[in-house]
C-alpha cells in the first residue's frame, strides 16, 4: 500500500530533525512588521524574530496561506507521490482561515484536474505543538505503512486526550488581539496577574484561572494537568516556550514529580503563534503515553 503523504502549516512549531526524520510537508506561513514581510522559517529564524520583537515599535501582523498557496503545494505532491493520499494538518479553525483555505484548495485541485483527489484536511482545532503532536504521530504512522483511515482515527484521538495550558508573561499581545480588553489587560499588569489559558473544543481560546504572581501559576498549571490525569501516570509532555526555556524546564521538572514522563518534546514557540503570545509564554501539552 502507498504511504501517505503528510502536510502541516509552520504554526505546528515542529522541530526540525522531527521534520526532517518523518518527511513530514510543512507549509510555512507569512508575518509582517509594518511593511516587511517575512515568511516563518525561511526569511526569518524563531532568534530573530524574538530579537525583532523586543525592539520593533510596531507590533507584527500575520496572515494565512491562500487556497492557491495550498492548492499548489498538494499539486506538487500529487505529481511526486502519484497514488499516495494525502492528510493535511492545520492550525485551529478557530484562530486562522489556513483550515479553510486548505479545504477550498482541496475543491479547487479537483475542480482543475476533473476528479476527486485524495486529500484529506483536518482541523486540529489547536495551536503550535498541540496539533503538531498529531501531526508527528500521523507521520510515523505513515512511516509503517498505516492506512489512511486509521491514521486519521489516531489523529482524532489525539486531539481528544491531549491536555494543554499556557501562561503569557505579558498581557500586551492578547490585548492588541483582541482576547481581552486594554482595561482588563492594564490592570491585569498592574497586579500581576497571570492568566492561565486553553483552547477549548471549538479550538478557541479561553481563561481557564487568573492567579497571582508566576509561581502560583506555574503551581496551578501543574494542578489541573494532575486532576485531568487523576487515573493516569504514564504521559508524554510537549513544553513550548517564547524565549523563556528556564519556565519550560521547571515544569517538566515538576511534572516528573507527579507523572512518569515518556516522549518529552522541548520545542519554540514560532514567529507566527509568537505574534500574539508575545515573549516568555511557556505553553504545556500532555498526552496519554501509549
Amino acid at each position: 500500500m502507498t504511504q501517505a503523504v503528510i502536510v502541516a502549516d509552520s504554526t505546528a512549531d515542529i522541530p526540525r530533525e522531527m521534520v526532517s526524520e518523518y518527511g513530514i510537508h510543512i507549509v510555512p506561513m507569512r508575518l509582517a512588521f509594518g511593511d516587511e514581510s517575512y515568511i516563518e522559517g525561511i526569511d526569518i529564524t524563531v532568534e530573530q524574530f524574538y530579537d525583532k520583537l523586543a525592539e520593533s515599535k510596531v507590533l507584527p501582523t500575520t496572515s494565512q496561506n491562500s487556497p492557491s498557496r495550498y492548492a499548489e503545494v498538494y499539486r506538487n505532491l500529487l505529481g511526486a507521490y502519484p497514488g499516495s493520499p494525502i492528510i493535511s494538518i492545520h492550525l485551529s479553525s478557530g484562530m486562522s482561515g489556513s483550515y479553510q483555505s486548505a479545504v477550498l484548495a482541496k475543491e479547487m485541485l479537483g475542480e482543475e484536474l476533473g476528479q476527486a483527489v485524495d486529500i484529506t484536511v483536518i482541523d486540529s482545532l489547536c495551536a503550535t505543538y498541540g496539533f503538531g503532536l498529531q501531526v508527528v504521530h500521523a507521520a510515523r504512522l505513515a512511516k509503517q505503512g498505516t492506512p489512511l483511515e486509521q491514521i486519521v482515527a489516531e489523529v482524532g484521538r489525539l486531539g481528544q486526550e491531549r491536555r494543554l495550558y499556557f501562561l503569557v508573561d505579558s498581557l500586551e499581545y492578547l490585548q492588541k488581539g483582541g482576547r481581552i480588553g486594554k482595561a482588563a489587560a492594564v490592570l491585569g499588569t498592574l497586579l500581576n496577574i497571570k492568566p492561565i489559558l486553553s483552547v477549548d473544543q471549538e479550538g478557541v481560546i479561553y481563561a481557564v484561572d487568573k492567579v497571582r504572581g508566576r509561581r502560583k501559576a506555574v503551581s496551578r498549571v501543574i494542578e489541573l494537568f494532575v486532576n485531568d490525569f487523576k487515573d493516569i501516570k504514564d504521559i508524554n509532555v510537549a513544553v513550548c516556550d517564547s524565549v523563556n526555556p528556564e519556565g519550560a524546564n521547571e515544569i517538566i521538572d515538576l511534572l516528573g514529580q507527579h507523572f512518569t514522563l515518556h516522549e518529552v518534546v522541548r520545542t519554540s514557540i514560532g514567529a507566527v503563534v509568537g505574534s500574539h503570545v508575545g515573549h516568555g509564554t511557556v505553553a504545556v501539552f500532555i498526552w496519554p503515553a501509549s
